[in-house]
């Protein structure tokens, strides 16, 4: 705790000599106060229009718009901080440049590109994303952390060429210290261990030297964006995905982190309701070629990705489509909230969705109501116990305009639901680590695994009617908040894009 503290003085000691300096030269020029007033009006008008003419949604820009023409000084120098850091920053430029680099690595196999060149969901995500279909998987699913836990061990105790590891959060306890013991003894048997976490998740549960620990016991080392005092705490954009990538045979994503609660060994907000998803078969090179671009974005050590990719015999019994696919913030597709948009569009019976935030933008209301209005079953879990109270609070004003319209949704009662996954029509499902908020679809990387006429789909759909099971439905009554409570979200609504 110590450590956390120091570190966290360190970043705000930063910001604020940040601030005062801002201050002090707004204060020393203060005979050409009006001058600079003046200046930044203008440039604010021009940021203001910049925006309004490639806005992705308006549901995320429109607030910088307010903020900005209301506040020119403050919302101007926010928005070049914060807003627009990735035509500044050095780490967003050159995992844009690694980006780049490996696109000569997804190729789609041209037998596959035929049969969907009907299938618009498919079509998006290939031609958009560059991340190809693959039809040669095994796919399992697992519908809680502490499941998917035993299996990550198992897997791990197997490898024999290579691991390769990113999570958002890594904090010492049961599941991480386990994982670990079996990472130092692979490395004795001469196996290649890589470990990449975000910086802002660890932030307070690993110190700032733990990479030098690692490679201590041979285990190589990335650390994803770095605070730091003359960043202070806006560096916005985080690494959000869970990979585990084992000798190109397996891959594991979903939502669990690497820490106790994520497999019930804590139960600081009730019981976790999480997942994950392992795939074996072509699919895994998505997930690896994911991995080694942001790797080779801080440590350019791979001339060439292709050592690591496993040759999978090819089975005629392998039904479906899996696509793994990342977010990123650096383009200019909304690749998580368009994939989850078509899903709602091309359903016909039902959409079964679970998301442990409810922050969504109008295209994606809409979407969710003109769905339950042409007849669909639109369902969506919501956690029953909060594990941010303001974040609770914002998510549950989006319930209202959602009810009224016929889109049920409930709330788990045992715990919290921080699995984030859509099905549809016993057909379609995306399971992954996007959430339904406006960090996850616009400001962080991501990733999830898109499929169709897969096995386990069954799987998704009996976890979330078991899950259904445990909640309630929000009434009506209960969705339309008091009037306080309304004006109170209503201006969380209006930040909520910068939060």
């Amino acid at each position: 705790m110590l450590t956390v503290i120091i570190r966290g003085a360190i970043v705000l000691i930063g910001l604020i000599l940040q601030i005062l300096l801002f201050l002090f030269t707004y204060l020393y020029l203060g005979d050409h106060i009006t001058l600079i007033n003046t200046i930044y009006q203008i440039a604010g008008f021009i940021i203001a229009l910049y925006l309004i003419r490639n806005s992705r949604s308006y549901s995320y820009t429109l607030p910088w718009i307010v903020i900005i023409l209301l506040f020119p000084l403050i919302g101007t120098l926010l928005y070049l901080i914060i807003g627009y850091n990735k035509k500044m920053s050095k780490t967003l430029k050159s995992i844009l440049r690694s980006e780049r680099n490996s696109k000569k690595y997804l190729v789609q196999n041209p037998t596959i590109k035929k049969e969907i060149r009907n299938n618009s969901r498919i079509k998006y995500i290939t031609d958009y994303t560059n991340y190809p279909a693959t039809t040669n998987n095994d796919v399992s699913y697992y519908p809680l952390g502490e499941i998917a836990f035993e299996e990550m061990l198992k897997e791990l105790k197997d490898a024999e060429k290579f691991i390769f590891f990113e999570y958002f959060i890594i904090a010492p306890g049961v599941m991480w210290d386990s994982i670990l013991e079996v990472l130092k003894e692979k490395v004795k048997q001469g196996v290649e261990v890589r470990v990449m976490y975000d910086d802002l998740g660890c932030f307070s549960s690993l110190k700032s030297s733990y990479p030098k620990e690692l490679e201590k016991y041979g285990i190589k080392c990335v650390v994803f964006n770095k605070l730091s005092p003359l960043s202070g705490i806006f560096m916005n954009n985080r690494d959000h995905r869970k990979i585990l990538v084992i000798d190109g045979k397996v891959a594991f994503s979903g939502g669990i982190n690497i820490a106790d609660e994520y497999i019930n060994v804590k139960s600081k907000y009730g019981h976790w309701k999480d997942n994950a998803i392992k795939v074996s078969g072509d699919a895994v090179w998505n997930f690896t070629v994911m991995f080694l671009t942001i790797w080779n974005a801080f440590k350019r050590s791979d001339s060439d990705f292709e050592k690591y990719k496993h040759k999978f015999p090819k089975n005629k019994e392998h039904k479906g489509y899996a696509i793994p696919y990342g977010e990123t913030p650096l383009d200019e597709e909304v690749t998580g909230q368009n994939i989850y948009l078509n899903i709602i569009n091309q359903a016909n019976d039902y959409i079964y969705i679970c998301t442990p935030y409810l922050i969504i933008d109008t295209d994606m209301i809409n979407a969710l109501t003109l769905a339950a209005k042409r007849g669909v079953d639109v369902r969506i879990i919501i956690p029953g116990i909060p594990d941010k109270k303001i974040v609770y609070s914002l998510s549950e004003s989006y319930i209202e305009p959602l009810v009224k319209y016929g889109v049920k949704v409930y709330r788990y009662k045992p715990g919290f639901v921080h699995a984030k996954m859509f099905i549809a029509d016993d057909k379609m499902a995306t399971v992954g680590t996007i959430n339904l908020d406006y960090r996850s679809l616009y400001l962080h990387f991501e990733c999830g695994l898109y499929m169709e006429d897969v096995n386990c789909i069954k799987d998704i759909k009996k976890d979330i009617l078991d899950t259904l099971e445990k909640s309630k439905e929000v009434s009506k009554k209960e969705a339309k908040p008091p009037f306080l409570k309304a004006v109170r979200q209503a201006l969380l609504r209006l930040v909520a894009p910068l939060m």
